[in-house]
């Protein structure tokens, strides 16, 4: 097989698992080292060895590249693909297969790891219909968010994947910081121009909670606001360490999401699971649409739509009040009503 697939792959599934992201990354530059050769020279190297001098290239990375070029599936590979067969999430399953796309996701341009493309690939191969990228805003100078000069090249390599035609649809999109004062982190002429809009809160998460209430539910006013994301902020492990819930009137936040056709954000990764359930139980009761999500940073992170199932299933929400089992152009229709 191919070994720079061979390679990506691994780090797919490696991500899937969670992972140390240095072992992740291993796989990821071996990749990159060995995508700037032509094939022929990749075989002859590795089979002489030579491919193991190479900056980037270890001892496991050189066994799978060799394994790869003589034109069989290398072991390290097999055995994940293997463990890979088993679900992430013990439950949700039907609502999982229901599910066509994902509205939050996040590529190198900002804090992600990976490639705009190869975000893009993997979310072909999962059979998703479309993925929304959401990178982030300005203000968040730590994740490295975009300005509109930035978002506006990204715009065209988006366009430029999805030229290709090939059924599915990668979204232009962005997370949005809310601001202090409840504006989004964004021009209103810029954030005309995308398909999806992502809110979230990033900073001071330990506001009082009249102030946090407040704060989101100037975001929610605003029309472009599609998605209200990961709503309490919480850690609940992780290489981050933990960070209790935000504090706000869930009541007054949830009521304004239905009325404004907001959905609420059902966070996939393991260390949000944001919002708890007793919060999900509150937004259903309350009218509100919802929008599993990835949150993925990394390829094998959008996989992670299962953990969203999972809680959404065990929760009682009805998969037609859930905007990403819905047909791409009524998902549309609604994100765009605001445009």
């Amino acid at each position: 097989m191919d070994a720079v697939d061979a390679l990506n792959e691994i780090a797919f599934w490696l991500e899937r698992e969670l992972s140390p992201t240095f072992k992740v990354q291993a796989f990821r530059k071996a990749a990159g080292v060995i995508a700037a050769l032509d094939p022929e020279e990749v075989a002859v190297r590795a089979r002489n060895g030579r491919l193991k001098s190479m900056k980037g290239i270890g001892d496991r990375t050189f066994d799978v590249i060799r394994q790869a070029v003589d034109g069989g599936v290398p072991d390290y590979l097999e055995d994940l693909r293997q463990r890979g067969q088993k679900p992430l999430a013990a439950g949700g399953g039907e609502l999982h297969s229901a599910i066509r796309g994902d509205l939050h996701s996040h590529s190198d341009w900002s804090d992600g790891g990976s490639p705009i493309e190869l975000m893009a690939d993997a979310a072909r191969t999962l059979g998703r219909e479309y993925l929304a990228l959401t990178d982030h805003s300005p203000s968040l100078k730590i994740a490295n968010g975009l300005s509109a000069e930035r978002l506006t090249e990204q715009l065209d390599v988006v366009a430029g994947i999805n030229a290709d035609g090939d059924g599915f649809r990668l979204l232009a999109g962005i997370e949005v910081d809310i601001l202090e004062d409840g504006t989004l982190d964004q021009s209103p002429g810029m954030l005309d121009r995308l398909d999806v809009v992502v809110a979230s809160v990033h900073s001071k998460l330990r506001a009082d909670r009249r102030t946090m209430t407040e704060r989101m539910l100037g975001g929610i006013q605003d029309p472009h606001m599609n998605v209200l994301g990961h709503c309490t902020g919480r850690l609940l492990q992780g290489s981050r360490g933990t960070r209790p819930q935000s504090e706000f009137d869930a009541k007054r936040v949830f009521a304004a999401c239905a009325e404004r056709d907001v959905a609420v954000e059902i966070n996939s990764r393991p260390e949000r699971q944001d919002p708890p359930d007793e919060l999900i139980k509150l937004a259903l009761d309350a009218g509100c649409l919802f929008s599993i999500d990835s949150d993925a940073h990394a390829p094998g992170q959008l996989d992670f739509l299962q953990y969203g199932a999972e809680r959404a299933a065990f929760n009682g929400v009805p998969a037609e009040r859930i905007v990403t089992t819905w047909p791409l152009d009524r998902l549309l229709e609604w994100s765009r009503r605001g445009r």
